[in-house]
């Protein structure tokens, strides 16, 4: 017998990562050689520290019981991180960890919003936010993100009475997927209409060690004002290669926390220790091996950048993250420039309107690869005549 899903399940669909999956495979099929810049999964390895942490926890017995709340050593690690790395001062009532900020964004909605509330929402931006607005039962409503205006959102042009039913707005710089960075007066901009208006502000920090040429990865809560009116969502995964630990903290005003771990409490059991023990000596050992990864990513982004440019194609810097956000050649469109990498160079990369309808007319790669290897897959490009 077949059994129809919740109609909320109809709202979303697989589209555009589908296709890529299967056009990649029937290439693969074919024998093609394939270079796959779609996903963002770092080919670093975690630090030692962190694999030491976890190989000693997995060993003790009493690490395999439920972990019904975020250890004290854990929070008091976050409270010491953030005062050294960020400047910035936070209580341990302010914080809950998270199963990723994808799972932490996506419950937010459910957490806090009610029918008839407005959330803005990045256009171009990550799926998920979108996703847990949705879950929320809120009214989506899109800022632009456009080339001429540096990728930053103009909180002017949205009318006054949206902002009134706004419940919150999501930022999230260094951005993914257009790789832009934000000033501080921008966010000193945002709290100040967020006081005026009433509506709170979600900052996904996930990029903030990984930021180029000397700009400073800095937290929204170090902005005045900034714990009064939001919270931010804190990754571990890209600063140390941790992507499948799923270790993120939601941290800031503390009602919003309260919220959240109120419908959080009604489903999970919280991490594991072990992990839970490898989130403690990332945040409490050396900082070193970040930084330096950081500047490996600003090499790989000028090799491959540099490297396109001499074929031809007239691409910008990004500023940070992992990504590079790209304009698609004359006369493709975001999808059919994508089909004609794949068909005459193999090179995969995942098309800008994944990631809104402002997405139009971008591609996004990762740099996932070392930069000799970045700098070839440049040139298979432009061995393939599309330039």
């Amino acid at each position: 017998m077949e059994y129809k899903c919740a109609k909320r399940l109809e709202h979303f669909t697989t589209g555009i990562f589908a296709a890529l999956d299967e056009k990649k495979d029937k290439l693969v099929k074919e024998g093609r050689t394939i270079y796959n810049l779609s996903v963002g999964t770092p080919d670093f390895k975690p630090p030692r520290h962190i694999m030491d942490a976890v190989a000693e926890a997995v060993m003790d017995t009493d690490n395999y019981k439920y972990s019904l709340v975020d250890s004290q050593e854990m929070l008091d690690a976050v409270v010491a991180y953030y005062k050294d790395r960020y400047g910035v001062t936070i209580s341990a009532d302010e914080i809950t960890g998270v199963h990723g900020t994808q799972e932490g964004m996506g419950h937010l909605g459910m957490a806090v919003c009610n029918p008839g509330d407005v959330v803005l929402l990045p256009d171009p931006g990550y799926p998920i936010f979108e996703a847990g607005s949705y879950l929320g039962e809120a009214e989506v409503v899109y800022y632009p993100l456009v080339k001429e205006n540096d990728f930053l959102p103009v909180i002017e042009d949205i009318p006054e009475d949206i902002l009134k039913r706004t419940k919150y707005i999501v930022l999230s710089y260094p951005s993914n997927p257009v790789g832009a960075s934000a000033p501080k007066s921008m966010y000193v901009k945002m709290i100040e209409y967020a006081k005026k208006y009433g509506f709170f502000i979600i900052n996904d920090n996930a990029y903030s060690d990984i930021i180029f040429d000397g700009r400073e990865g800095f937290s929204f809560l170090s902005i005045p004002g900034a714990k009064e009116v939001g919270v931010e969502f804190f990754s571990l995964s890209k600063s140390f290669n941790v992507t499948g630990f799923r270790i993120s903290f939601c941290i800031g005003n503390k009602s919003i926390i309260d919220s959240l771990k109120l419908l959080r409490s009604q489903y999970d059991f919280g991490m594991s220790y072990p992990v839970q023990k490898a989130a403690i000596a990332a945040l409490t050992g050396p900082r070193d091996g970040v930084k330096a990864q950081c500047m490996e990513y600003q090499k790989r982004r000028d090799s491959f950048l540099g490297a396109l440019r001499k074929i031809g194609w007239n691409v910008p810097d990004s500023h940070g993250t992992m990504f590079v956000w790209l304009p698609v050649p004359e006369g493709y469109t975001s999808w059919s420039f994508c089909e004609a990498l794949m068909d005459k160079a193999g090179v995969i990369g995942t098309p800008g309107t994944a990631f809104g309808p402002m997405g139009e007319g971008y591609i996004r790669f990762a740099l996932v690869k070392p930069c000799e290897e970045l700098v070839h897959i440049a040139e298979v490009i432009g061995e393939s005549g599309l330039f």
